[in-house]
């Protein structure tokens, strides 16, 4: 087994060099491929070769899973995270409007194009909404999709739904209906965090809170937890998503999941495996909705999650949720040079 630096210092060798340099080693794996037979695949990818089974059909399409020296690669992020996903070139400009909201990650994004002087709504804590006040606290997607309905005048919630995080009701005034709708309809790029699928939810309404309920608000006739499913997920983002493309047509969509893990989980079971859980439903709904919107050219989901989960070694900080600085910064400059124009 190789030690991390052995894998990086592989990875800064091209194949080809290491072959002249090693030929024993080159000819050991030859003699292995044709062990395994006629239908064995060698599959060489960067500084690094695998072997694979030949006898499947892989379709048009074979993407492989990349080894630990490939990970260790100068251009990793490119080749082994955002193939497939990215746009075809930069297009979010300093004139563009852009709202980032949804989980506690999605204020990385806000606080990174303030930052970089980019037109982030989020960043002006004087504009009186929800999306821009305790944006980062929509950490679902029913949630989310509340705003976009309530903006634009779809649905009305009942009272004691919303809550800011110090669990004060969030009123739902004309007043920051108006402002919302306002933000929204100047939005040329949405930004949207999706962080967990557990939730409380009103069981005389099946409205889902933005939050865990207030301890001095609970009743255990009116306030339910429950972990929601895939369908409902999809649903929440097709809802989302109807109401950007009628209001907004024009308007580019970039949606993230937060490597941010759950703090706790209210079911009967470890965090831990909860956690994966929330992380799988929401993953498989936006894989579902980017498939069902594959012709869409202004929709991009970019993989903050898997570049914390798979990329880096040991992303969070001591309390195993937060990430830590130097991880933000890479994945943020990553977000940069792939969607902003300086």
């Amino acid at each position: 087994m190789l030690s991390e630096f052995q894998y990086w210092l592989k990875s800064r060798v091209p194949l080809s060099v290491q072959e002249r340099l090693r030929p024993g080693k080159a000819k050991r794996f030859e003699a292995k491929a044709r062990e395994a037979g006629a239908d064995a695949v060698v599959i060489k990818m960067g500084s690094d070769r695998q072997l694979a089974h030949g006898t499947w059909y892989r379709g048009e399409s074979t993407n492989y899973q990349p080894t630990k020296v490939n990970l260790h690669e100068a251009n990793a992020i490119e080749d082994y995270f955002l193939k497939g996903w990215l746009p075809d070139r930069p297009f979010i400009t300093r004139q563009h409007y852009v709202t980032a909201f949804g989980s506690c990650f999605a204020a990385h994004m806000t606080n990174y194009l303030a930052k970089n002087n980019f037109n982030i709504f989020g960043g002006n804590l004087k504009l009186d909404s929800y999306v821009v006040r305790c944006g980062e606290g929509m950490v679902n997607t029913f949630a989310i999709a509340q705003q976009f309905e309530w903006a634009f005048g779809e649905r009305d919630f009942g009272d004691n739904l919303w809550h800011d995080k110090k669990g004060n009701v969030a009123e739902q005034s004309s007043d920051i209906q108006s402002e919302t709708r306002h933000i929204f309809e100047q939005t040329d790029v949405f930004i949207i965090t999706l962080g967990l699928s557990e939730v409380w939810y009103d069981k005389r309404t099946g409205d889902a809170f933005w939050r865990a309920v207030p301890r001095s608000e609970y009743d255990p006739e009116v306030h339910g937890f429950k972990v929601s499913t895939v369908s409902e997920n999809l649903q929440n983002l097709q809802t989302i998503y109807r109401l950007i493309r009628t209001y907004r047509p024009d308007a580019s969509i970039v949606v993230t999941l937060s490597p941010v893990p759950l703090v706790a989980t209210f079911r009967p079971v470890s965090c831990i495996t909860a956690n994966s859980v929330s992380k799988a439903v929401l993953r498989v709904a936006v894989d579902e909705f980017y498939r069902d919107h594959a012709d869409d050219g202004d929709l991009y989901y970019f993989p903050s999650y898997e570049l914390v989960k798979e990329y880096f070694r040991d992303p969070y900080e001591k309390d195993n949720r937060h990430i830590k600085s130097s991880v933000v910064e890479t994945i943020m400059k990553t977000f940069h040079k792939h969607f902003l124009i300086d």
